[in-house]
């Protein structure tokens, strides 16, 4: 699956001249965490999250530091929590350096992008424009939303064949050391294994092989030592 198949769109957006009460009032009332800015062409020039608006004076809730801590923090740093807090414009508040993928990119990647920059959504864009968005929430709905999917009958043969063929490609695999044998869409797992990871690992990959209804695992863990 791309990003265009569970990309959230069309998409909010909001202006740089925007006010900050106006962009909480959006999240609130769409039920968002956060919203693209976009210039006058339409253009991401940022993004403004719960994040954004977490220490704000109105909700007496600005950054306050120890004492202790005032002199380590430097004057820019210090200058910044104030603009964060009492910053009346979008462009005063929003992430500036927002991260974006195309509607092609794998949700693999995605969820690399996510995982790498720490981030909770990606906007999807070509040329800059806007054209959705790809939250935590939509690649976990597209977990929920695959175990839907209808099982299309197969043969023993061929899920044994496909399984085989996906542990040989798999370098943690040691698929000489390994039987299966598939009845009924039943797999039973024989053979050894050199840890408990790569025993977990391939009764993991039998259970996701299309075709597959059980998994019997009577593999044997030889640890490294025993292999001499």
């Amino acid at each position: 699956m791309k990003a265009r198949d569970v990309m959230v769109s069309p998409v909010i957006t909001v202006k740089r001249n925007d006010t900050v009460p106006e962009v909480a009032e959006i999240l609130l009332k769409q039920r968002i965490s956060a919203v693209p800015v976009v210039d006058d062409a339409g253009r991401i020039v940022g993004i403004v999250s719960e994040g954004d608006l977490l220490h704000r004076m109105e909700s007496d809730t600005e950054r306050r530091h120890s004492w202790w801590l005032l002199p380590f923090l430097g004057q820019e740093t210090l200058a910044a929590d104030y603009v964060q807090a009492h910053a009346r414009k979008v462009s005063d508040v929003m992430t500036r350096k927002v991260i974006t993928a195309s509607p092609e990119t794998p949700l693999h990647e995605i969820a690399t992008l996510l995982e790498k920059h720490s981030i909770k959504r990606v906007p999807i864009a070509i040329d800059g424009r806007v054209l959705g968005i790809v939250s935590r929430a939509n690649l976990i709905q597209a977990v929920a939303s695959m175990g839907k999917v209808l099982d299309v009958p197969t043969s023993d043969a061929s899920v044994r064949d496909r399984l085989l063929a996906h542990l040989k490609e798999q370098s943690w695999a040691h698929t000489t050391l390994l039987n299966v044998t598939v009845s009924n869409g039943v797999v039973d797992l024989w053979g050894f294994t050199s840890s408990d990871g790569e025993r977990t690992a391939i009764r993991v990959a039998a259970e996701s092989t299309p075709g597959v209804c059980a998994v019997n695992d009577s593999l044997v863990v030889r640890r490294a030592h025993a292999w001499r």
